[in-house]
């Protein structure tokens, strides 16, 4: 025992002599080393596929990890005279499938192949619908880590890659965010295979297109574009394409969000660009009118562009009622969406100035003092609001309700009761934070209620002025600015009356005759 306290003291000092001779490194060097391991690409170096079994056993322990990670698996068995070696992940390999494939190839007889091997298993002896040939290594590893298996048979310089993967996945069940009275009750998942056939299933059109791409030295996303190729404008896919192959990132594990940003760049801007959605009807809808989608792996949602402000304030419910309710449901939502963004500095501009009050309103304004100022109200209500909202999200569903009350019920009260609030602003900011949770994009709500901060602070500082002067800038930034050489607030500005109709009214389906013309699409008519 005591030797052996020895020995392990001579391996710390060694390690603290190690570690100090790395911390006297110069800075200098160190980031050189870093930049060179940063851009080494271990692809490039992993070369074809060896004649020999061993070699390519050989390169997956020293590339993959293979007898190292505990999923990454080898199983060697000897067929028709032959070794093979099956390589596979152990997580995302069908087993009932690869079971049934190595089982007739234990059929075969001892010099069944003896000459043309890998012909003869590829068209004769593996029974699975997708089978391809590969020579690379790199891309052979690279189908195994995304779900395939590997058959490597000596003597052959090739590799038989046999797509019988089970990804872990949930159940296909209605989005939480849009959901509907009536209608279709399956959602996307986490899974692409499953979403794009949940769209094929709706369109079951020829000329719809799912172009897949890659994303990600390290993460290898799988990224997919889809769209209807004689409708949608082929100059906008060809761009979006573009801007998909020339990220160069290590990974997108946040999967479309990071892609967002990474191919639209304007990060600073508060309003989302395009529009998400989980519902696959709603997908097809804004396919069959000329938009793109781009659907990423491992997440459940989709991005539709181009997208302008009205796409994101429309809801599929509108359109599960007839016209004339889907009308008003849609005004309702409006005004939702307009009470939380100007319902709180208006009523806080009248109380600043009683003479802007209309005739008839003159009941506008407290009718008792608080002992805090009317903003810091407003600021500790805003921050209650997002208190809520969050612990709502981390709150374990049976106990959500019993965190409702609480917030609602006892902080509120008690806050107008101590006379820390004054009522209203309790009553305006429920109303307010309605309309925020009824805007059918989060992303949009979330902007709306920084717009309202920025107009509250505006009254505060210049009343009429400053209110003027803030919805201004507003309406400025969001005319100025475009999404994929659309413009964000079409067909307001420029204003095109007949589309301007369409977002007002839920037109009948037999009316809606031709597609939006912001979008260019090569077939603009729907209905004769």
């Amino acid at each position: 025992m005591e030797g052996n306290g020895k020995v392990w003291e001579s391996v710390d000092d060694a390690d603290k002599q190690m570690a100090g001779e790395q911390s006297r490194q110069p800075d200098q060097e160190r980031k050189k080393d870093h930049d060179q391991d940063r851009d080494h690409d271990v692809w490039s170096e992993m070369g074809e596929v060896s004649p020999r079994l061993e070699d390519n056993i050989a390169a997956l322990e020293h590339f993959v990890g293979l007898n190292e990670s505990f999923d990454v698996l080898i199983r060697e068995m000897t067929f028709g005279g032959r070794r093979t070696g099956l390589f596979y992940l152990n997580g995302f390999a069908k087993d009932e499938v690869l079971t049934l494939i190595l089982f007739r190839l234990s059929l075969l007889d001892d010099k069944e192949l003896s000459v043309h091997a890998f012909t003869r298993l590829m068209r004769d002896y593996v029974p699975h619908i997708q089978v391809e040939e590969e020579t690379g290594m790199s891309k052979i590893i690279h189908k195994v880590l995304a779900g395939a298996s590997a058959l490597f048979i000596d003597r052959e310089s090739s590799a038989i890659v046999i797509d019988a993967k089970s990804f872990p996945v949930r159940t296909t069940e209605e989005p939480s965010l849009e959901k509907v009275v009536r209608g279709s009750r399956d959602g996307f998942v986490e899974t692409l295979l499953t979403n794009i056939s949940l769209v094929r299933r709706r369109l079951r059109d020829p000329r719809l297109k799912a172009d897949i791409m890659t994303v990600g030295r390290r993460t290898r996303t799988d990224v997919c574009l889809v769209y209807i190729s004689d409708i949608a404008d082929k100059r906008l896919v060809e761009e979006i394409k573009k801007r998909i192959r020339q990220v160069d990132i290590d990974g997108i594990p946040l999967a479309d969000k990071q892609l967002e940003e990474l191919i639209i760049g304007k990060t600073w801007n508060p309003f989302p660009q395009v529009r998400y959605s989980e519902r696959p009807d709603v997908i097809a809808t804004h396919l069959l009118e000329g938009h793109l989608v781009i659907m990423v792996d491992t997440s459940p949602s989709a991005m539709i562009l181009p997208s302008t402000f009205f796409h994101l304030i429309q809801h599929a419910e509108e359109y599960r009622q007839t016209p004339v309710m889907g009308t008003y449901v849609r005004w309702i939502r409006f005004f939702g969406i307009w009470a939380s963004m100007f319902l709180l500095p208006l009523w806080f501009l009248f109380v600043l100035e009683p003479q802007l009050i209309p005739e008839g309103l003159e009941f506008i304004g407290p009718k008792e003092k608080a002992n805090l100022p009317l903003l810091v109200q407003f600021l500790f209500a805003e921050i209650g609001v997002d208190l809520v909202r969050m612990a709502a999200v981390h709150t374990p569903t049976p106990l959500a309700s019993a965190m409702g009350l609480i917030a609602a019920l006892l902080i509120g009260e008690f806050a107008v009761k101590t006379g820390l609030f004054v009522t209203e602003v309790v009553l305006y900011m429920a109303i307010a934070s309605i309309g925020m949770f009824a805007t059918p994009s989060y992303e949009l709500g979330l902007a709306n209620r920084l717009v309202r901060l920025v107009l509250l602070f505006a009254v505060a500082l210049f009343q009429v002025k400053g209110f003027v002067v803030a919805t201004t800038v507003m309406i400025l930034l969001l005319v100025l600015q475009r999404t994929f050489h659309s413009p964000y607030m079409w067909p307001f500005i420029p204003f095109e009356p007949k589309a301007m109709f369409a977002i007002l009214v839920r037109k009948p389906i037999h009316m809606d005759k031709v597609r939006l013309s912001m979008l260019k699409p090569r077939d603009s008519t729907r209905q004769p």
